[in-house]
This record gives structure tokens, sequence and C-alpha cells, in this order.
């Protein structure tokens, strides 16, 4: 473990020691404000300034069509107080660079048409050369060409990166909001269902989606599905990541239904059905309200996967259907006990660290397979970014915003996996009339857990398993509710949910022939029917009509 440990660290300081980020502002004297490109220098070539104001605005001067490999490609007159652009290709780096600060420049670009590296030598030449050297990407440069020409200005700087950016307020709030509503969302309408079966309405609004219970199997195929899933994504993103965009698609619109459908249906207007028909949705006669609900959400999806590359807006719609696919799924999926939660956030925690930390030494380049994937991999001939996550444009500017991580991430499972566990706690919390107190723990276990994410993403500014902390978060705080109100034997088999209850003496005259509920059932719907206020009475008539 220790030794785990140091190789992590040295390879945070060798990239550190390298490569960094900084920015290049091109702008033309005197004519708007100019424009930051990402640039990636070696400060032991030459440090840059952290301050815009205190670089140097120096003339560029195009060689895009030179590698500066020979003095025969120095122009007449060198580069006296200019910065050189040249393209990568045929010599070192120090090669390139000795020849433009001999002949008098002040910096040098180096354009490179393939992935960006730290421009590196050896101490000797590292000593020898005292001004930047920075690589630029070719889309880049071709923006500049088409901005600014090829005789504008350049300052190159290197600003410090915050030590946390505001759009995480924004990430959290929707997470914890999500999680919130979710989990006490699933837990009423799973209550509400045992009260309301003695009910019987064909009607299609009226049928309310059927809850998966999971059980132990399930989560290990789940587990085993999405270890798969993303190994094949890993060496074969750009053949599946349209797959995986178009079950987003699909998922997002079912979900953003599900979560508008009782709003649509306190709307007075509408309610007339259809025609009858042979069509394969419409044959069932829709109400013109759902229907039209069915429409604007699919239209909702159709848009986003039209427009989903559009960075300025097209997040909005993404996280607006992330967050209405995580309620569906919440609502939809129950974990039956506190031993299947358990179960399922162990795995997935160890899933989500193995992922994260342990495959940077497996794989060739030392990525994280877990952070390539959700982030897309840069080498993508597509440039296509998978669509389950939670993504907020950074707020700053800053080199690692403008190079790395335009936005912030947050997986959907960081979201689903502990709010399944906040559903499982407001369920017990109802059944045991604990006046919430375990879905609120759980809630605000989950927060701080997210808040320690954050803080860890700070420190260590590389892409952290959020599954690290927000497991042992939420897990303990659920344990030791439990244990501090002594009902842990209940609270991890479920058999909360099947609490005995006195029977009414008006049932005794009911035989029990007549009733298909179960002796046990009929004590759960009793209780439940008694604290919604309905009568002995009403409860044998309920029984006696099913």
């Amino acid at each position: 473990m220790r030794n785990a440990i140091v190789l992590i660290w040295g390879s945070l300081l060798i990239k550190q020691v390298l490569g960094e980020f900084g920015m290049a502002h091109f702008s033309n004297k005197g004519k708007g404000k100019g424009k930051d490109y990402c640039i990636y220098f070696n400060s032991q070539w030459a440090r840059l300034p952290q301050d815009l104001n205190k670089a140097s605005r120096l003339q560029v001067h195009d060689l895009t069509g030179s590698v500066l490999c020979s003095s025969s490609e120095v122009p007449e007159g060198g580069f006296t107080n200019r910065i050189p652009m040249v393209l990568r290709g045929n010599c070192t780096f120090y090669e390139k660079v000795r020849l433009a600060q001999v002949n008098g420049a002040r910096g040098l670009l180096i354009v490179s048409k393939d992935r960006l590296t730290p421009p590196a030598g050896n101490k000797t030449q590292y000593e020898e050369i005292d001004i930047p050297v920075a690589l630029l990407s070719y889309t880049d440069m071709l923006d500049i060409s088409k901005t600014f020409g090829m005789g504008g200005d350049v300052a190159m700087y290197a600003p410090k990166e915050p030590v946390l950016d505001y759009n995480m307020v924004i990430i959290f709030i929707m997470a914890v909001g999500t999680v919130a509503i979710g989990g006490y969302w699933a837990g009423s309408r799973d209550i509400k269902k045992r009260y309301m079966k003695h009910k019987r309405d064909d009607s299609t609004e009226k049928q309310d989606e059927e809850t998966v219970d999971v059980t132990p199997i399930m989560i290990c195929v789940f587990v085993v599905m999405c270890c798969s899933m993303l190994v094949l994504l890993y060496f074969f993103y750009d053949r599946l990541v349209y797959m995986i965009i178009g079950i987003f698609c699909l998922a997002a619109s079912i979900g953003l239904y599900s979560c508008l459908c009782p709003f649509v249906r306190s709307i007075p207007f509408g309610k007339c059905r259809i025609p009858e028909n042979n069509l394969p949705y419409c044959h069932k006669r829709p109400q013109v309200r759902m229907l039209m609900l069915s429409v604007f959400c699919v239209g909702v999806s159709v848009t986003w996967g039209v427009f989903r590359n559009e960075d300025q807006w097209a997040w909005v719609l993404q996280d607006g259907l992330g967050i209405a696919f995580c309620l569906y799924m919440l609502k939809t999926i129950r974990l039956p006990t506190f031993k299947a939660c358990t179960l399922l956030l162990v795995v997935l925690f160890v899933y989500d660290v193995f992922f994260v930390f342990v495959t940077p030494h497996l794989t060739s380049h030392g990525e994280s397979i877990m952070v390539q994937v959700a982030a897309g991999p840069p080498d993508s001939t597509t440039q296509e970014k998978l669509p389950m996550v939670l993504k907020v444009p950074r707020l700053n500017s800053s080199p690692m915003a403008l190079c790395d991580r335009p936005f912030s991430l947050l997986g959907f499972g960081d979201i689903l996996v502990p709010g399944l566990l906040v559903a499982y706690c407001h369920r017990f919390d109802i059944v045991m009339h604990s006046s919430r107190i375990y879905f609120v723990a759980c809630t605000i276990a989950y927060g701080i857990g997210l808040l320690i994410t954050f803080v860890a993403l700070a420190l260590m500014q590389i892409g952290q398993p959020a599954l690290l902390y927000l497991v042992p978060c939420t897990l303990l705080t659920s344990l030791a509710m439990a244990l501090w109100r002594k009902e842990l034997p209940m609270f991890w088999t479920g058999s909360g949910f099947v609490k005995d209850v006195p029977q009414p003496p008006v049932m005794t005259s009911i035989k029990s022939s007549s009733l298909k509920h179960s002796t046990g059932q009929r004590m759960i719907d009793y209780q439940l029917y008694n604290r919604e206020g309905i009568s002995g009475l009403q409860v044998m008539k309920m029984a006696y009509l099913t």
C-alpha cells in the first residue's frame, strides 16, 4: 500500500515538473480585448508570469510553414523581440528553441498536430535556454490565423489555479437536491402503493410504473456489466459512444415523462382521448395532454442529441435530462433490505476505486480508465463525450479550465447509488414512525461526503472516485442511526416493513377465505390505512372488495 501511494505522488510530482498548462493571450493592437488559448510549457526552460499584466506583449512572427530546424529557415534579420510560431517535428525541442534564442527571439510557440506533450530536455540544455517555449494545438493556430491574422501580439502567462471553482456549488445543489427529492419521492410512492392497492383502475394514466426489487444476483450481474462496458468503452470508445448517446436519449425521455406526468395530470385541460387507431403507442387511446407530454419529452431529448456539442448551453439540457433520469431510476429501483444496500454500495465502492486509482498502473500510458472514459479520450476521432454525467462549465478563468477540463463532472452513479440507500431510509422511517430521522441523516451524510470529494479534488488536482467518500459517509451514518435507535435487526433485514400490528376487532368477522391478502399483509395495510385516517370498517370493506 505504501509503495502504491509513493508511486501515485511520484507520478504527480513528475507531471508538475515536466509540464504545466498556461495561456497565450492573442490580440491586435488597440482592437478588441483579445482571446486566450491553451499552451503546454515546461517551466525548466523558463518560467511564465502569473499575471497577464506582468507578461510581455510581443509581436508574433508567423513561421508555420517551417519547422525551424536549421539556420536556413531563419528569416533575414532574425526574430528580434518577437515570438516565432513554428511547426513541430524533424528535430528536438532544444534545437528549435536554441535557434530561436540566438536569433533574438523572446519566446517560441511550437504548433503541434498531435497530443500536447511537455517540451522536455536535459539539465544542461535547461541551463542554456532562458526564453519560454510552449506547445500550441494546430486547431488553435487555425483559429488564431482566422481571428487575428499572423501580425498580432501575444503574451504568455500561467495564472494560479483556484482552490475550488464556484461551479462546484451548482453541482452540489443539483446532486444533493436530486438525492433528497428522489429518495423522498421513492419512499412515499412505495408506501402509497401499499395502501392504495385496493383500488382498481385500468386506465393507462392511473397505472404506476412497476418497482424492481434488487437481489444479490442482480447486483453481481450489474457490476460485471459495468466493468465490461467500461473496459469496452476504453478500447472502442469511438464505436460505442453513439450507442450510449442513443440509450441516454431514450432513457432521458422516459425519465422526463415520468417526472412531469403528475404535474400534467393536474391540468384540467386535454382530458379527452384520441380516436381509436392501430398505432403502436396510441392504440390504448391516451389522453391528448399525455400524448402532448410524450411529444414534448421526445422533442427535448432529440434537441439535446442534435445540439449536444454546443458548449454554451447544451449542458443545461443534459443536466435537466440527467436529473429526470436519476429521479426515475430512484423511484423504480428498490433495495428491499439494508443488507442489499450494503452489498451494492461496497461492491461499487471497490469498482470505483479500482478503475480510478489502480488502472493507471495497468494501462500503457498510465491513464485512469474511469477518468479517460468519463472525460473522453484526447485522441478520440469523434471528440464526443459520454452524457452519463452532470456537467457544469468552470466559472473562473484558469489554464486547467481552458486546456484540460472546461467542465466539472459528476457521474450519475455517484447520485443513484447513495440515492437508493436514502430511499430505503425514507421507507423505513415511514413504516417505523421515526419522523424521517434516517432519511434526513442519510441525506446530510451524502452532502458531507460530496463536500469531502470536492476538497480531495481541489487538493490532488486529479479525478476522484466520488464513491470512495460517499459510501462510507452514507453507510456508516445509517448504521450508526440504527444502532442508536436499537433497530439494527429490523433495519438490516427490512423486517420493519412487516411489523406486527394488532388486528382490529372488526376484522375478525371476516372469513379468511374471503381475503386475498396474507395475514402479515393485512397487518401492514391496516397500519397504513390507520395512518391515513381510514376506519377499521373501511378496511374491512376494502379487504372484502378485493
